[in-house]
């Protein structure tokens, strides 16, 4: 399938002709984190002490994020988890009822403008939050994340279409009846469908090897704003590489703030 032109989204979920077995290989992730100098703070730049709320993949909840919690307290961020329990409920909710209460206390806590980090479905709901709260968020990264269409591999697209019953039978009339598809017109996709203000820095991660989301698909089209990695799709919540690209970006956004306010 050919993904879309730079900028637009795919409102039809589609299946992706990717190999899932590769997703296995996600410990490997792990493993070499903790043998990379940037874990432990090396040769990256530090954080000013701004926030960084964490937003976790589909099916997911905050407490895979923890290595990465962790590291960016390291680092001089204050992180933050999302609050949003399982990932597995209409994103539009989600960000409604629990992770805007979690954003609006990172703000009250430091004063500063917060970044936002998502893994996989996670960056899609962080991008959607950026752009409602444009004024208070320096940045937005996402990990794995498709959010120009949801082209998944077959496996995750069942689980998708089971979750979509259970909104439906939950909610009710409290939701769309197009929820947690590509054509819902909710605050979420709306939100999702708009161009990223400048003065949000947005930073999309991938890899070439994902087994869950087509990798086209997790990219903005803008060179200076796309990194690609080595690794798995959920190995990039453990990545390096990642990581590094993580301290950079929100070094980069906090400088831009600090411009800003001179």
């Amino acid at each position: 399938m050919t993904p879309p032109p730079s900028g637009t989204f795919q409102e039809d979920i589609a299946e992706a002709n990717i190999a899932i077995w590769k997703e296995a290989l996600f410990a490997a992730d792990l493993l070499l984190l903790h043998s990379s100098p940037t874990y432990y703070g090396l040769g990256i730049p530090r954080g000013n002490g701004s926030a960084v709320v964490l937003v976790p993949g589909f099916l997911g909840t905050d407490a895979y994020l923890r290595q990465l919690h962790t590291w960016l307290g390291r680092i001089g961020y204050r992180p933050y988890f999302s609050g949003i329990g399982l990932n597995a409920e209409c994103p539009n909710l989600l960000i409604q009822r629990r992770l805007t209460d979690n954003i609006d206390r990172a703000l009250r806590d430091t004063g500063k403008k917060i970044h936002l980090i998502g893994h996989s479905l996670g960056g899609i709901i962080a991008r959607a939050a950026a752009c409602q709260r444009a004024d208070v968020v320096a940045s937005v990264i996402t990990l794995a994340s498709p959010f120009r269409g949801a082209v998944i591999h077959p496996t995750i697209l069942r689980a998708v279409k089971r979750v979509r019953e259970h909104i439906l039978e939950e909610h009710g009339p409290a939701v769309l009846p197009t929820c947690y598809t590509g054509r819902c017109t909710c605050d979420f996709l709306a939100s999702l469908r708009c161009k990223m203000p400048a003065s949000v820095l947005e930073t999309a991660i991938y890899t070439r090897t994902d087994g869950i989301a087509d990798w086209r698909y997790c990219t903005t089209g803008e060179p200076e704003d796309d990194f690609e990695v080595s690794g798995t799709h959920i190995g990039l919540a453990f990545n390096a590489s990642a990581y590094g690209i993580i301290a950079r970006r929100l070094a980069r956004a906090g400088s831009r703030c600090e411009q800003e306010s001179a």
